[in-house]
């Protein structure tokens, strides 16, 4: 499949200059404030521009001064590479700078490296106001169109080749997930609405629908799901699906011990929450990249080499970048799966692969979360 080569990020919070490979399966770890979720957020920001949301999203994060690296950068850039079948790779780049109280798109290109010329064949190279796009008749040429300046210019020129708009689409599609809301009158507790759902919902709102989906469509999948939640919880036996109302469907847990049937706002928040996670990495519909932040909220330490093994299949299928400090899930990853997060003197952010720390020798002793507890990893402070 194709995939997302590198991220670059610069002066955006405590992402003074990165510039990091991403993997099938990329997971970040480090302590509280070094930015792992900056790292998220920052690939949620391109989404977004490939949406024609940018201006939102920069409005979501507190506007352009609330991103910006504090008294070491004037701009924030983001940049990020992606494979395509039988050609060089396509590479992304966006710098947004402060503008009175909103902000300019500085710079923006999208670029085909192509070996022997240094800048490689521009699809678009804007600059602020001056905004062109590569055109088969004319080559670089202006809109003729009212160019909206807050978003990006990639969401708004013609759709003219193939591999471009690929890449748009891809990385629009990419999805954010936060930690799931359990509250009382949260979605994900609640009997939902049927619809066509191919994920479950950032709020859970469209569980049911995905997994009455998957069990009608696609048993093998449901299976994977259900055999999931046996061996995380021994007295689960299957998930049911009763109508509450026309069109409208509950679930329920059916356990070994009980004779009835618990509902979803019966269940516990860690059972609750690994249903969701499960249901989301045997989905069909994972988009090309998905984002989760701490997974392992609520979930029991026995319950994340399960979580592990979920991550790594799905990663089969889409990229997926998590962002954790769970030493027990480190555990159960492997070196080339996680990135190492630490805080520089001068209290930036670094980033180093756990590949290429050299630590054969310690994990011929040593699990990983070890090595990660005694210091040998970084990432504790």
């Amino acid at each position: 499949m194709q995939r997302f080569l590198n991220l670059k990020v610069a002066g955006f919070r405590r992402l003074l200059n990165v510039d990091l490979e991403l993997r099938p399966l990329t997971v970040f770890i480090g302590a509280n404030g070094v930015g792992k979720s900056s790292l998220l957020d920052a690939l949620s920001i391109l989404a977004s521009s490939a949406r024609g949301n940018l201006k939102s999203a920069v409005s979501e994060m507190g506007g352009l001064a609330a991103m910006v690296t504090y008294d070491r950068a004037g701009e924030v850039q983001f940049g990020i590479s992606v494979t395509v079948p039988n050609d060089d790779p396509l590479e992304y780049s966006l710098s947004l700078q402060s503008w009175g109280n909103a902000y300019l798109i500085s710079r923006e290109t999208l670029r085909k490296r192509l070996e022997g010329l240094p800048y490689g064949f521009h699809h678009i190279d804007s600059r602020g106001e001056d905004i062109r796009y590569f055109d088969n008749l004319s080559g670089l040429v202006r809109p003729n169109w009212e160019h909206n300046p807050l978003e990006s210019s990639l969401s708004q020129v013609p759709k003219l080749f193939q591999a471009p708009e690929e890449f748009r689409q891809r990385l629009a599609s990419s999805t954010f997930y936060h930690v799931l809301s359990v509250e009382p009158r949260s979605p994900v507790r609640l009997p939902q609405a049927m619809r066509p759902a191919p994920l479950p919902g950032k709020d859970g709102e469209d569980l049911v629908s995905c997994l009455y989906s998957l069990r009608e469509t696609e048993p093998d999948r449901f299976e994977a799901v259900e055999d999931s939640l046996k061996a995380a919880f021994p007295g689960f036996k299957k998930l049911d699906f009763p109508p509450v109302a026309a069109g409208t469907l509950a679930m329920t847990w059916r356990d070994n011990n009980f004779s009835r049937p618990l509902y979803m706002h019966q269940v516990s928040e860690g059972m609750l929450r690994f249903v969701w996670l499960a249901t989301l990495l045997q989905s069909p519909g994972l988009t090309a990249l998905t984002l989760i932040d701490e997974p392992e909220v609520s979930l029991h330490p026995e319950l994340l080499s399960l979580l592990a093994g979920l991550l790594r299949e799905a990663a089969q299928r889409s990229q997926i970048v998590v962002a954790t400090h769970s030493d027990r899930l480190i555990r159960f990853l492997k070196p080339d799966e996680v990135v190492v997060m630490d805080t520089a003197e001068d209290g930036t952010s670094t980033l180093t692969w756990a590949d290429k720390l050299n630590l054969e020798q310690w994990l011929g002793e040593y699990t990983l979360d070890e090595l990660w507890s005694n210091g040998r990893l970084g990432g504790r402070a």
